[in-house]
């Protein structure tokens, strides 16, 4: 019984570490040792004792999930090591203009395949579907996906 009561303390530390570190590690320690004891306590005292030990780790899981992605992220501690600012810049489809298609571009960085390109005075996110192109190579606008140009060399 002792084993028992030291495998789900232990299982339960391990998911307490779970949630305040990142990676999956302390998670599947915990898991292990929940499902160690399970099966311990199914072979030293029967079934019905193995149910009652899954059901008690489940809600321990449950207890850990809940406390993970609905409380911690609303404390104070959280809060300390949230994003709450973005860089101020935004990216929206109509940046890339279908008018670009066929004019030249110049390269501003190297693109290999991807980089920034000069069009018409504008800088532009850029594919090449050449491959690599150099800075200040003479490039194409051949397509356009999503937010970038697609662009060979002529």
């Amino acid at each position: 019984m002792n084993l028992i009561v030291f495998l789900f303390l232990l299982g339960l530390v391990f998911l307490v570490l779970e949630v305040i570190t990142p990676g999956p590690v302390f998670g599947i320690l915990g898991g292990f040792t929940l499902i160690s004891g399970i099966v311990i306590a199914a072979v030293q005292f029967g079934a019905t004792a193995g149910l009652i030990a899954g059901v008690t780790a489940l809600a321990a899981v449950g207890a850990t999930l809940y406390a993970e992605l609905v409380w911690l992220p609303k404390t104070r501690f959280a809060q300390r090591f949230s994003v709450k600012s973005t860089s101020g810049t935004t990216i929206r489809q109509q940046d890339v203009e279908a008018g670009v298609v066929g004019k030249s571009a110049e390269a501003v960085t190297t693109l290999a395949p991807s980089g920034y390109v000069l069009v018409e005075g504008r800088r532009y996110e850029a594919f090449c579907q050449s491959g690599h192109a150099e800075r200040g190579a003479q490039l194409r606008v051949t397509g356009l996906d999503n937010f970038r140009l697609i662009v060979t060399k002529p």
